[in-house]
C-alpha cells in the first residue's frame, strides 16, 4: 500500500505541481499558473495528435467490437478444433506492442513489404502506400491496434454467451425466433456488460498507446500520426519542456478518468442495488 501510495500517487501529484510550474530541463517549483495549459492548446502538435487519437481511438474501439462479436458468435457454435482456432486469434495478445509495431512496419513498407510482394507477382498497379502518405499514415495505426485486440475482446465475448443461461435461447426458439433474431433480442442486451468492460479496457489501451506508434510510424510522417502519449514523452524527455509534458500528461489523465469515474459509479451503483 505503501508503495502504491508513493509510486503512483505520490507521482500524480508531483506531476500536476510540475504541469503548473516553469519547469524546463529539470524540475522547478515557481508556480506559473495555467501558463503551461495555454501553451499546449496552442500548439499545432498537440491538436494533431488530439485529433488522431480521436479518429485513433473511436475506429479501434468500434473495429474491435464489431470483429470480437463477430468471431466469438461463430466459435460459440460448437464448431471443430475451437480451441486451436481460439489460441490462433488469442495469440497476438501474447506480443508487445513493440513486436507488432516493428512486424507491421515491415509488411506495410513500400518498399519491402505487402506492396513490393504484389508488385513482384506481376500486380504491378497496386499500391499500399498509408506508412509514407501523411494523410493515411493513423490507419496503419488501427490496423495493427486492431490486429493485436481483437482476439482478447472475441475472448471477453465468448465468455459472456458461454454464461447465458441456454434456457432463455432454447424458449426463443421454440416461439419461433431466427437465430438473428435472438442474438439481436436477446443475446446481445444480455451481453451489456461485457461491451462496458470492452469499451473501457480498449479505450485505455488506446489513450495510452506509446509503444505502438513508436515502434511502427515514429509519430511521422513528420508528426502526422502522434498521439498524445508520445507528445508527453517527446516533450518531457526529449525537447526539455517538463512543464509542457507534465500538462499533456495531466490531459491524458483527465481522459482516463473521464472513462473510468462512470464505470466505477455503474458498478458501485449495481452493487447497491444488489
Amino acid at each position: 500500500m505503501l508503495i502504491t501510495i508513493v509510486c503512483i500517487y505520490g507521482y500524480m501529484a508531483w506531476t500536476t505541481l510540475i504541469s503548473f510550474s516553469n519547469s524546463s530541463f529539470l524540475p522547478s517549483y515557481k508556480l506559473v499558473g495555467f501558463k503551461q495549459y495555454i501553451k499546449l492548446l496552442d500548439n499545432d502538435r498537440w491538436l494533431v495528435s488530439s485529433t488522431n487519437l480521436l479518429i485513433f481511438g473511436l475506429l479501434f474501439i468500434a473495429i474491435c467490437l464489431v470483429l470480437g462479436i463477430f468471431l466469438a458468435i461463430l466459435l460459440d457454435q460448437q464448431i471443430q478444433q475451437e480451441g486451436a482456432i481460439r489460441t490462433i486469434f488469442l495469440y497476438p495478445m501474447a506480443i508487445s506492442f513493440i513486436v507488432t509495431g516493428t512486424a507491421w512496419k515491415w509488411i506495410l513498407n513500400p518498399g519491402l513489404g505487402l506492396e513490393k510482394m504484389l508488385n513482384d507477382w506481376g500486380w504491378s498497379s497496386f499500391q499500399f502506400d498509408w506508412l509514407v502518405d501523411p494523410q493515411m499514415s493513423i490507419y496503419t495505426l488501427v490496423i495493427a491496434a486492431v490486429w493485436q485486440s481483437s482476439g482478447f475482446v472475441m475472448a471477453l465475448f465468448l465468455a459472456g454467451l458461454r454464461g447465458i443461461d441456454p434456457a432463455i435461447v432454447k424458449a426463443a426458439q421454440i416461439d419461433g425466433a431466427s437465430k438473428p433474431t435472438i442474438y439481436r433480442r436477446i443475446v446481445l442486451p444480455c451481453l451489456r456488460p461485457v461491451f462496458f468492460s470492452a469499451i473501457i479496457v480498449l479505450s485505455h489501451i488506446a489513450i495510452k498507446s506509446f509503444d505502438l506508434v513508436t515502434a511502427l510510424t515514429s509519430g511521422g510522417p513528420g508528426y502526422s500520426s502522434d498521439l498524445p502519449a508520445l507528445f508527453m514523452y517527446s516533450h518531457a524527455f526529449t525537447r526539455g519542456q517538463m512543464g509542457l509534458g507534465a500538462a499533456s500528461a495531466m490531459m491524458m489523465l483527465a481522459g482516463v478518468l473521464a472513462i473510468l469515474v462512470p464505470y466505477l459509479y455503474s458498478e458501485l451503483r449495481g452493487q447497491r442495488h444488489d
